[in-house]
């Protein structure tokens, strides 16, 4: 068998550290259940299986993912550092970035999309806001995740990197959202970008949806660049505030660029305001997520 199959020799440790991590991570999504009222199995069931809300299932899943991105970076953090050091590394870092996701939904909720009542459209079977939430949701995990993995340590001081880069992040993708706001209102005759939103504008939504995870992949990006100092509050904050903005605009740029290129001749702004085209939309959110994907690729290696 050693011949066919060569594996890296594990420490018996691992199993250990395995089970405490992945035993707290269940605890924790069970307990952010519990606090959102999902325990109510009859009426997620009812949802979904009674009403077929689709909006529902997607606005939910999105929440599961992004907890899962979450956790998936605090998982192993603590290995080698005993188990009961683990359990609290654990408890800690998994609690904080939990609340951390939830302070996100709640700012895109009240703060980005301040014109659009997210639940009462979901519960009104509404797929492109169901879209849009639970792209911001697994986009601010996404962005979370990567700041857990650049710090180093389970301090203070840690815990203060991650927060305060998560808020300069997550302010950055509501002016974001605001610049796309003007930019819809200027080519659609002042029209309002959350209104057709609400209206279902799914190819808007889908656009959108790639603008928010492509943004959130590329920002991630700034831990490849920046280097972490424990206690240099200011310098870490401002790092990640300009590099994050930098790759922000470029990202935009190359996407744009790419749209030009691809679609030469054909005015893909009409084709998703206007005209609804998913398609043109679908490929506009590939754009965005793939050119991160690459950028990111470079920057990390």
């Amino acid at each position: 068998m050693d011949t066919l199959v060569k594996l890296v020799p594990l420490n018996r440790d691992l199993w250990g550290y395995l089970a405490i991590d992945v035993g707290i991570a269940l605890l924790l999504l069970l307990v952010m259940k519990w606090l959102s009222g999902a325990m109510r199995d009859n009426s997620v069931a009812e949802e979904l299986g009674v009403k077929d809300n689709f909006a529902f299932g997607i606005s939910i899943a999105g929440g599961w993912l992004s907890l899962c991105i979450v956790l998936s970076a605090v998982v192993g953090r603590h290995i080698g550092q005993g188990y009961w050091q683990a359990v609290e590394g654990m408890l800690l870092f998994g609690g904080v970035g939990i609340l951390l996701v939830k302070i996100g939904r709640f700012a895109h909720d009240k703060l980005v999309l301040n014109r659009v009542d997210t639940h009462a459209m979901i519960a009104d079977r509404s797929v492109s806001i169901a879209l849009v939430d639970a792209a911001s949701l697994v986009a601010s995990a996404i962005v979370l995740h990567n700041i857990m993995v650049w710090v180093d340590g389970t301090d203070m001081n840690a815990i203060i990197a991650i927060v305060t880069g998560f808020l300069v992040v997550l302010t950055m993708l509501l002016v974001m959202t605001r610049i796309l706001e003007v930019r819809y209102a200027k080519d659609n005759q002042n029209d309002s970008f959350q209104g057709a939103l609400r209206k279902g504008q799914l190819a808007l939504a889908i656009e959108h949806s790639g603008n928010l995870l492509g943004t959130a992949m590329i920002v991630s990006a700034a831990k490849d660049v920046l280097i972490y100092y424990p206690s240099a509050y200011v310098s870490n904050v401002t790092g990640w505030l300009i590099v994050s903005v930098s790759l922000a605009i470029a990202l935009h740029l190359l996407v744009l660029f790419s749209k030009k290129v691809i679609l030469f001749g054909m005015n893909f702004r009409q084709e998703v305001d206007q005209q609804h085209n998913v398609g043109v939309a679908a490929l506009g959110f590939t754009l965005s997520i793939g050119t991160a994907m690459i950028i990111n690729g470079v920057l990390g290696s």
